[in-house]
């Protein structure tokens, strides 16, 4: 890929010296920004009068525009004083992941020393003072002090930029594997790292560099130490492992080889609160931290997952340009990453999505029960759900559709597969937190005690046995069946927002759900074109039960729901989701509910108190003694 190389600093401190030796050495154009201060300029600082920024403008932009045009055919180095963090982001506009900044650092002394010994160049050395004290320090910038030789400077900035690269991979599993991969053909330096354990994996990190071309300017390494060493600071380390005590044992073993500011990126699916702790302890040895979550899959990884990231803003915007870069990107080609906000933001977001993710799951398992019981085989019901792509087009609807299709001999492969359902925790950690939250995300819960109950194959073959239940064929109209799909998938994708919601009040996190809903339509497991209509109306509110368009469509679509589920009930037919969806609106729609007998059950017992209904205005508690 190729760079524009800013040499930054004050006057004096020898840019254009250094910016041409570089130039030579890398055989990469050179072009000095004071050449191209418009004559205005020139003519103010002749007269000792400092620019202001309303006179840099201009000049910044022209110097934008010079680095864009350069970059499509070749790097190239520009200097220029970029003394406030604001004009450096000027220049950085549009080409961010292809700036390099070089920053040559002397004393006040040392350069008004050279400035007096320069000739025939309009700024004086009574302006130096007002370079100082505009000079905002840079935080991604490699820092050259000028005491050394020109040639020595070169080298070491020469060493820099040919031997360091700028983000590093940390385990080569099947996603590591597919971001460093899609890293790589986005035009990034990296370096990647897999352990060795003699006679069982062995040379794993150079073996994947030499079976892809993409990666053929990638170092590959086995010893931690070296591997940290190969990248620019601050480094940026992504964890591609296993969630759990593996990462903490991963972070310990990085701790000792890295540097102030570098930054550790965990891209595995870590437990929010874990998260958290590791942004605290990690901050303590200042060192930074991010937890991203990351959907796609294998896949997904390698042409663009949708991310999810959360932790500091100020770090995540060091970070920033590589995940947008490789992230899917939405109907408007806007990378569907996004700062989700503090702490374990992003992985707590990142859980919800497979929470929501098992209930779509589960759903579709339904449907294939209910279309199996009216009597289809697995072609015609992948030609039902084919038929249903205009209304309720998914990811998962599709490639379910393909498992459907997929032959093994004269038989479909599904009816081969052993019906043992299993799971990584993450649907367990958002059902647990959605009890802490207290808020009712209903259908998750099902879609993981479905696969609970799923794994005890032996007892259910006995119990099939002992209780003589044999579901019976189902008389159903197909619209009905995608219809009650629909209104299911609506409650799963409101109780799961409404999590997240619930969530971000609780810890204090800023969440655009808006935002969270668009970086889910693309390149995550659950995108879908319902996930499309949500944007818009999550602007409005986090509840999207509010809204006019899902109160109409959840009332026409609640008959075709009462009568699948009632059908389902009457002829012994398993559909915990269906059932639990329609249950929980039922619930969420009755005005007055049984809840006042458990109230006074508390109280009966436990002296819980009460409030009454004729008692609005007070807010007053009650206790009666009920016997």
């Amino acid at each position: 890929m190729n760079n524009v190389i800013f040499i930054m600093g004050v006057s004096g401190c020898g840019k254009s010296t250094i910016g041409e030796l570089l130039s030579q050495e890398l055989e990469i154009p050179f072009f000095d920004g004071d050449d191209f201060h418009p004559q205005s300029n020139i003519d103010k600082m002749s007269s000792g009068v400092p620019l202001n920024d309303e006179d840099r403008h201009g000049w910044l932009v022209t110097l934008n525009d010079l680095a864009k045009s350069e970059l499509p055919d070749n790097s190239c180095i520009i200097v220029c004083s970029a003394l406030k963090k604001s004009y450096r982001d000027i220049l950085n506009t549009g080409i961010q992941n292809q700036v390099k900044w070089i920053h040559l650092a002397g004393s006040f002394n040392q350069i008004l020393e050279r400035l007096n010994k320069r000739e025939n160049h309009f700024m004086s050395s009574n302006l130096l003072q007002s370079q100082f004290d505009t000079l905002e320090e840079p935080e991604n910038a490699f820092v050259v002090n000028i005491g050394s030789k020109p040639e020595d400077i070169v080298e070491k900035i020469t060493n820099k930029i040919k031997m360091k690269s700028e983000f590093g991979l940390f385990g080569l599993g099947v996603m590591g594997k597919s971001l460093s991969r899609n890293l790589a053909q986005k035009g990034f330096e990296i370096s990647v790292f897999n352990r060795e354990e003699k006679g069982t994996e062995e040379d794993v990190a150079i073996n994947f560099k030499k079976a892809h071309k993409e990666l053929e300017t990638a170092q590959a390494y086995s010893d931690i130490e070296a591997f940290v060493n190969s990248l620019q600071t601050p480094r940026r380390i992504m964890l591609m492992v296993n969630a759990g005590k593996i990462t903490d044992l991963v972070i310990e073993d990085l701790i000792p080889f890295l540097s102030d500011g570098d930054i550790l990126i965990d891209g595995g699916n870590s437990n929010y609160l874990k998260t958290k702790d590791r942004y605290d302890y990690l901050k303590s040895k200042q060192i930074n931290f991010i937890g991203v979550g990351v959907s796609g899959g294998e896949q997904g990884a390698l042409i663009g997952p949708s991310i999810m990231p959360g932790g500091n803003k100020e770090t995540y915007n060091l970070i920033k340009p590589y995940l947008e870069s490789i992230a899917a990107k939405d109907a408007n080609n806007l990378p569907c990453c996004t700062y989700i906000g503090e702490e374990g933001s992003g992985h707590f977001v990142k859980m919800v999505h497979n929470g929501i993710e098992y209930v779509e799951m589960q759903l579709l398992a339904e449907v294939y029960t209910i279309l199996k019981a009216m009597g289809n085989n697995p072609d015609e019901i992948a030609n039902i759900l084919e038929s249903w792509k205009p209304e309720a087009d998914s990811y998962l609807l599709g490639i379910t559709i393909d498992i459907l299709r997929k032959k093994d001999g004269d038989d479909w492969l599904v009816n081969k597969i052993v019906d043992k359902a299993g799971n990584k925790g993450t649907g367990n950690w958002t059902t647990i937190a959605t009890a802490q939250l207290g808020a009712p995300s209903t259908l998750i819960a099902s879609a993981l005690f479905a696969r609970y109950t799923s794994f005890y194959k032996e007892e259910r073959l006995l119990a099939s046995e002992n209780f003589n239940i044999n579901p019976s064929s189902l008389d159903l109209d197909i619209q009905d069946v995608l219809n009650a799909y629909q209104f299911a998938r609506i409650i799963n994708h409101y109780q799961g927002i409404k999590l997240i919601s619930e969530a971000g009040r609780a810890y204090n996190w800023e969440l655009n759900l808006s935002e969270i809903a668009r970086i889910w339509t693309n390149g995550c497991i659950i995108k879908s074109d319902f996930m499309v209509e949500l944007i818009p109306i999550l602007k409005t509110d986090d509840n999207i039960l509010k809204h006019a368009t899902i109160i109409n469509k959840l009332k026409a679509l609640k008959p075709s729901i009462n009568k699948v589920v009632s059908q389902c009930i009457l002829n012994e037919l398993t559909a915990s989701c269906f059932s639990e969806s329609v249950n929980f609106l039922n619930a969420y729609t009755t005005s007055n509910s049984s809840a006042n007998i458990i109230q006074a059950q508390r109280d009966y017992f436990g002296a819980h108190t009460y409030q009454r209904i004729d008692d609005d205005d007070t807010g007053k508690f009650h206790h009666t003694n009920w016997n």
